[in-house]
């Protein structure tokens, strides 16, 4: 009789030991599609004001594994059937749903291909990893994507209260010491429970789900918000334009092939699906290229290129207003105005350093895969409707902020 091989464990400084099982499990975290992710930051240039935030999405996706494992069990302690097949195509969904991401997760997301969202990329992952594991992930991609009979299965990876959600909340909030952001895991997850196809929580874990929701709001504007880290990844948006702008009209400037590849067409999700190599050329894409691209283009004669790449390294980041209403046009222009003359550049040169844009963010989508708690009494009802702490109703409203960001000398009150 052969022997079972031994799970791998590694020490995770969230939940302590994790359990990695040999098989497909461990051979796709092996794959050099996956092992990209240790070199991908979960939070971007975040690090600029959180100085511990330096984890990586790698982190993060084996966080996710540990919290779908943990949820599968206790699905099946409370008597939902949960096959082999079923929980080994979960965790697989989780392990993967972020592996589309590009160099600094968020911040580049739509800079480097044409208005591709890393699931979309996730998902062209799964194809081609599917293709070369001999169709062991075909499960796994009807699972995220929603296309398989139990729901459920689904809700763990991808909903408003789903194992992504719990990690990173968790897992963020310790790495920038926003201790707001710091869930009870353990308690929510030990509260699952299944109905009618779907995740409920049970009517006990109703403080922990509230706490959960003002965690992740005080989590978006404290950190993924925060002004100063918005500031400074729209300053790198705009440093790679200009790269994509100079690159375009043959200007001289240092670029690694598969850089250029991106920056020089505009690539679409159809490009991945006909061209074999391009997922490759992405896959070598990760924080450390575009950092040695700073490193070269800080010398660089454009003033724009070499002026925000010096300004990103040296942390000189754009000063940056924020307000509930537009701004004034007509103040943005005065502002460009003062640059162009002190600076003696042109306007389209100056508005790589003077531009207005929003954020919005919604914390509880009513009506879109809602949290459902159960009670006692076999009631379910949306959280919206149980909670007696706060009104969810306006938790759920989209709040936009503007803001506007330019150096500080050419700030006009």
């Amino acid at each position: 009789m052969h022997s079972k091989k031994r799970a791998k464990i590694i020490n995770d400084p969230i939940y302590g030991f994790i359990e990695i099982e040999s098989g497909i499990i461990n051979s796709l975290i092996n794959h050099p599609y996956f092992q990209r992710l240790r070199r991908i930051s979960q939070l971007g240039l975040s690090y600029l004001v959180y100085p511990g935030a330096q984890h990586t999405r790698f982190q993060h996706a084996l966080g996710c594994l540990h919290l779908v494992s943990k949820a599968t069990q206790q699905l099946l302690k409370k008597g939902h059937k949960i096959n082999q097949e079923e929980q080994e195509a979960v965790k697989i969904a989780i392990l993967l749903h972020d592996i589309g991401h590009g160099p600094f997760s968020h911040a580049l997301e739509r800079t480097l291909v044409a208005n591709i969202s890393h699931e979309e990329l996730s998902l062209i992952y799964m194809h081609k990893l599917n293709e070369e594991f001999n169709g062991k992930l075909s499960l796994a991609i009807k699972i995220f994507k929603n296309k398989y009979k139990k729901q459920f299965l689904h809700q763990l990876v991808s909903s408003q209260l789903d194992m992504d959600r719990l990690d990173y909340l968790k897992r963020d909030s310790f790495f920038t010491g926003v201790t707001e952001g710091n869930v009870g895991v353990e308690r929510i997850i030990s509260m699952l429970d299944v109905q009618n196809d779907n995740l409920v929580i049970e009517e006990k874990g109703i403080y922990s789900i509230e706490k959960f929701i003002i965690a992740r709001r005080l989590m978006y504007w404290q950190v993924y918000l925060h002004k100063t880290v918005i500031s400074a990844e729209n300053m790198l948006i705009q440093l790679l334009m200009r790269a994509k702008y100079l690159v375009r009209n043959s200007k001289n400037i240092y670029i690694s092939s598969n850089l250029k590849k991106f920056l020089f067409n505009d690539i679409k999700l159809n490009d991945f699906k006909e061209d074999n190599k391009l997922l490759n050329n992405f896959s070598q894409l990760d924080d450390s290229e575009i950092y040695s691209g700073l490193k070269y283009w800080s010398q660089n004669e454009d003033f724009v290129l070499s002026k925000l790449s010096n300004d990103i390294l040296n942390r000189n980041i754009l000063k940056i207003k924020v307000q509930k209403n537009i701004f004034n046009k007509k103040h943005i222009k005065l502002c460009i105005k003062k640059m162009i003359n002190k600076e003696k550049i042109s306007k389209e040169e100056a508005e790589y350093f003077i531009f207005s844009d929003k954020v919005s963010n919604s914390l509880y989508s009513i009506g879109n895969s809602n949290i459902n708690i159960l009670f006692k009494n076999g009631e379910i009802k949306d959280l919206s409707k149980s909670s007696d702490q706060f009104n969810l109703v306006a938790l759920s409203k989209t709040i936009n902020k503007y803001f506007l960001c330019s150096p500080k000398e050419y700030i006009v009150n």
